[in-house]
Parts: C-alpha cells; sequence; structure tokens
C-alpha cells in the first residue's frame, strides 16, 4: 500500500491564474471582520478600498481578521506610497506573553517582544528598489525564510504608484506567492499551519503620514492541515523491524541499541511505502551513529542502486545532514561548527523531512538544513530508523507525525 501526504498537489503546481470559489473577506465599506492590533496607525475604507496611514512615533500596526485560516488561497491587490513598506500577515498569531525569540535578522541575535505583539509569516510589500516584495518574512521571529531579492525575475515584479496583484497559495507546509503572475517566494515551512491574517502599516519616521491601499482581498478557504501520528507510542503496530539490533519501547520512545560487536545493520520500518509527504518526528542520540531514512528501497530485495535518503542521527557530528547510501553518498554536509548551532546534544532534538516530487527539505530545530529543488532520487519508498553496527549505540525516536488533512 502507497501512503500519499500530497496536500492537494493540484493547487500546489497550479498557475497563477485566478482560482475559482475566491470569496471577498472585506466588504469594500467597512471593517467588519477585522481588528486592530498593535500600534496606532489609522485603518479606514475609501470608495471600496481599504486604506492605512501611519502614525507618527508608532510601532508596526496590523489590522487583523477575527477569523483564522490554515489552507488557503488568497488574493489582493495594493498600492503603497514608495517610501513606506508594508505587508500582509498569514498563519499569524500574538504573543501571550512578553517572548525572546532569536533572529537573523542582522546577524543571529535575541530580540525580546512584549505581550500582544503579531507575530508569523508576513508576505513582503516593499518598493521596487528593494525588489524584496513577494518575499516571506517572519515578523518577530526568525527574519527572513525566503527573501526574492536576489531573483532576477521576482525581484522586479512589483511596480510603483500602481495597483499590483498578490496571489499567495497556502498548503500543509508549502507556500507560494506571485505578484502580476510573476512566481515568487517557495517557501517550505511549517513552523506556523494556521493562524489570521493581517495587513501591515509598517513604523514610519518621515515627517508627513504616508499610507498603503488594498482593494479586491479574496480568499479561498481550503480547510486545515494537521499533524497525524505514524506511530502510537505504546506498541510497534505498523512497523516492521529487519536485521540486526533491538528496539524496545521505553517511557514513550522507541530505544534502539547494539552492542560495540555487532555486525549486521537493522531497521525499524513503515510497513507501508511513502510518496509525497512531510513528516515530523524527536530523536535523542545518546551514543553511536544512527539515522532517519526515507522513500527507503525494501531491504528485503535484492540490491539494485541507491537505498533511498538518510538523515544523519548522530551525537556528535553532521547532525542534519543528508545522503543517498549506495549513490552519491553525501548530499549535503553540514560543517561542524554550523551544525553546533542548532543541534542539541544530549537532549530531544526535531526533525521535519518534506518531500514532495524531487523537492526535498530538511529542518532540524527549526534551522533548514537542506533544500533541494528538483533532486533526482527515489521517488518512493519506506520510512526507517536505522541501527549501525559495529559499535555500541543507543537511539531514542518518538513523537512521530505525518501532515495532512
Amino acid at each position: 500500500m502507497i501512503r500519499h501526504f500530497a496536500l492537494l498537489a493540484a493547487l500546489l503546481t497550479s498557475q497563477a491564474g485566478t482560482a475559482e470559489n475566491l470569496k471577498p473577506i472585506f466588504d469594500g465599506k467597512t471593517l467588519n471582520g477585522w481588528r486592530q492590533c498593535n500600534g496606532s496607525a489609522r485603518y479606514s475604507v475609501e470608495n471600496g478600498e481599504l486604506v492605512g496611514v501611519t502614525a507618527k512615533g508608532s510601532p508596526n500596526s496590523f489590522l487583523c481578521t477575527e477569523k483564522e485560516y490554515g489552507d488557503f488561497i488568497l488574493e489582493f491587490e495594493v498600492k503603497v506610497d514608495p517610501a513606506l513598506n508594508s505587508g500582509v500577515q498569514i498563519r499569524s498569531h500574538r504573543y501571550e506573553k512578553a517572548t525572546t525569540v532569536m533572529t537573523e535578522n542582522k546577524g543571529k541575535k535575541k530580540r525580546t517582544h512584549e505581550a500582544g505583539r503579531v507575530h508569523g509569516y508576513q508576505v513582503e510589500i516593499a518598493n521596487e528598489k528593494s525588489g524584496a516584495s513577494g518575499g516571506i518574512y517572519d515578523e518577530a521571529g526568525r527574519g527572513w525564510v525566503a527573501n526574492v531579492s536576489g531573483d532576477p525575475a521576482a525581484s522586479k515584479a512589483f511596480h510603483d504608484n500602481q495597483w499590483n496583484q498578490f496571489r499567495v497559495v497556502a498548503m500543509g507546509d508549502s507556500i507560494k506567492t506571485w505578484i502580476n503572475g510573476v512566481p515568487c517566494a517557495d517557501l517550505v515551512d511549517s513552523a506556523e499551519l494556521t493562524g489570521f491574517l493581517a495587513l501591515q502599516v509598517h513604523q514610519f519616521p518621515g515627517e508627513s503620514p504616508a499610507q498603503v491601499r488594498w482593494r479586491n482581498i479574496r480568499l479561498e478557504d481550503l480547510g486545515k492541515s494537521k499533524w497525524h501520528p505514524l506511530w502510537d507510542g505504546r506498541t510497534k503496530t505498523g512497523w516492521t523491524q529487519f536485521g540486526g539490533g533491538q528496539w524496545t519501547i521505553v517511557e514513550g520512545a522507541l530505544r534502539g541499541v547494539s552492542p560495540k560487536d555487532s555486525t549486521e545493520r537493522g531497521f525499524l520500518l513503515t510497513e507501508n511505502d511513502f510518496a509525497d509527504f512531510t513528516v515530523r518526528l524527536k530523536y535523542k542520540a545518546v551514543k553511536g551513529n544512527s539515522g532517519f531514512f526515507f522513500r527507503m528501497a525494501d531491504p528485503n530485495a535484492p540490491p539494485s542502486g541507491p537505498v533511498g535518503y538518510e538523515v544523519e542521527v548522530d551525537p556528535s557530528r553532521d547532525a542534519g545532514g543528508l545522503l543517498e547510501p549506495r549513490g552519491r553518498q553525501w548530499i549535503f554536509k553540514p560543517s561542524a561548527e554550523k551544525a553546533g548551532e542548532y543541534y542539541k546534544a544530549d537532549d530531544w532534538n526535531e526533525l521535519v523531512v518534506s518531500a514532495h516530487g524531487g523537492r526535498v527539505v530538511l529542518h532540524l530545530n527549526g534551522e533548514k538544513t537542506a533544500d533541494l529543488a528538483n533532486d533526482p532520487g527515489r521517488r518512493i519508498g519506506r520510512l526507517a530508523l536505522q541501527i549501525n553496527p559495529r559499535q555500541e549505540l543507543e537511539v531514542r525516536f518518538k513523537d512521530i507525525e505525518a501532515l495532512a488533512k
């Protein structure tokens, strides 16, 4: 049996044309269904347009939808003063308490945000010169997660002093944007799966007020994607042991061990094949070298070509690296210094693997460690937890889940 977690693949590969069933979420007359969060910018309605005007000394302001959305297609038109930065928040929230986060906006550093501060993905609206419009910024969080300013086509899609049409398709861990029909961001990230939308008026140092205008704000609500367990946390149901080593269940985790004199490699594999999917899990590498395999060939079949993909699971090196055993070997190998920034030694680490067609993206503890656009590797196979021989090994896995409707 093949398991597909494709999340409406037809929508993910759709062109930038108008989708069916888009419905207005701004009525063109009032601000019903919206509420202001943060800042003191003024929001009003003029001639069927939603207008945001800066306020001197105000921090970033946001006009937020009262409803939250998960998967959707969003289209809107916007015209902004070239001196003013703006954006549209998607899948966003407000911090419940004062929160310190790590940002990469200007080098990694900690920044504290007060309770109530809006945070989440922001589809950037900037001027022609910046070339940043259509990129995705993690507001009050990590900073840029999809910067398009270096893309020759995307960076020229936005035009000053005119209406620009934006399109956003958010499905599962995929967020794609277009401006005036030109593809811009193509982000794979599962940090947030639901949240409100919000129209931003950025803080502004100018002496005279600046404004941003939106119109024809329409959305098709496509429901919500959720994490579903692939392991029940109590038994080995749905998983099959192959080869050496021993697997037991200890404190809600799968514990794999093997002695130093072991000679046979072992796996705990899913009984089903997986094609397109997004999977997350937590692991703790106590000692020895292990791995998480995906799109893995049947180990009972005669060897023929690459086994599949392997994500390195090791207590001291190469965390989050990607290999192709019996094939290219290392596809991406992080430096020890880089891995040391995001890997948690002697602790649980969260791994997210997104594999849809040739697009393969890895995140370890929120850090993107690999992003392959059109990889030629296997497109289907098992998920598997590995035990390597000829070493004293102990590794634990838990909270194994797949993203689906």
